[in-house]
């Protein structure tokens, strides 16, 4: 077994694995406004969900080696607001053309000649207190409207900058109507895409079920991501505490 410390010694391989080990990680394929107005479209490697109820994401980007951050990242910041797109099997090129390293002003959706819808709910503080929709993947079959959070940064090694982790709330949730099956979201039709080690992707068509033995309602719905459920064993159990306590002040006062 290859064994190594990262920045201490030698893996002793070709190509460094570590990425290729953290597998599959979904892409923050990030849209965001400038303080201007000037679109922005990136994907990051490093993007997931925090929690559920209320939902948060975050996406990390790493700064130049002169601390300058990603547009992204600074425009998130600057304007409050960012949207997430997912990446797909069928907008794979667009994704991969939208990571092109360009100057600041550049339009990555009129690079990309990706067609754009506006988010419904956030809107950027753009400078002279204008407030505008910032643009989101039109073909993209999910896509989340978030509010700005705050911002993690993790030191980086020379020559990689810092490194910003930006957390945003969830607070709307667009799904297209093709993309479910029996009231579920369906890999088979989304075919969302991943990133995996080196320059490689995985797309997802296939899915399976586990259920965790056991009868934690809580910790079922919890898995199953369902906020409803949640609350709704909670509520039980408290119930069940409630009149568990009764009875032993019911048993006590008659002792």
């Amino acid at each position: 077994m290859v064994f190594y410390e990262p920045n201490k010694t030698d893996h002793g391989l070709p190509y460094d694995p570590f990425k290729a080990c953290v597998i599959p990680r979904p892409i923050g394929w990030i849209s965001t406004l400038s303080t201007t107005g000037i679109p922005n479209l990136a994907p990051y490697s490093q993007f997931n969900n925090l929690t559920y109820d209320p939902p948060y994401v975050m996406f990390a980007a790493n700064q130049t080696h002169e601390g300058i951050p990603k547009d992204s990242t600074a425009n998130a910041q600057s304007t409050g607001v960012f949207c997430w797109n997912l990446a797909t099997w069928d907008l794979r090129e667009e994704v991969n053309a939208s990571a092109e390293f360009l100057e600041p002003g550049v339009d990555e959706f009129v690079k990309t000649g990706l067609q754009t819808v506006d988010s419904r709910l956030v809107k950027a503080c753009l400078k002279g207190g204008e407030r505008r929709a910032v643009p989101m993947v039109e073909k993209s079959p999910v896509r989340f409207e978030c509010e700005y959070h705050s911002t993690i940064r993790l030191p980086g090694n020379p020559p990689m900058g810092s490194v910003d982790v930006v957390i945003g709330k969830v607070v709307g949730v667009h799904i297209a109507e093709w993309a479910l099956t029996d009231g579920k979201l369906d890999v088979r039709k989304t075919k969302p895409i991943a990133r995996l080690g080196y320059y490689e992707y995985a797309v997802i068509q296939e899915a399976f079920e586990m259920i965790i033995p056991g009868t934690n309602k809580a910790l079922l719905a919890g898995l199953e991501g369902s906020v409803k459920r949640t609350r709704a064993a909670f509520g039980d159990d408290q119930k069940a505490d409630g009149k568990e306590k009764e009875k032993e002040e019911g048993e006590a006062t008659a002792a």
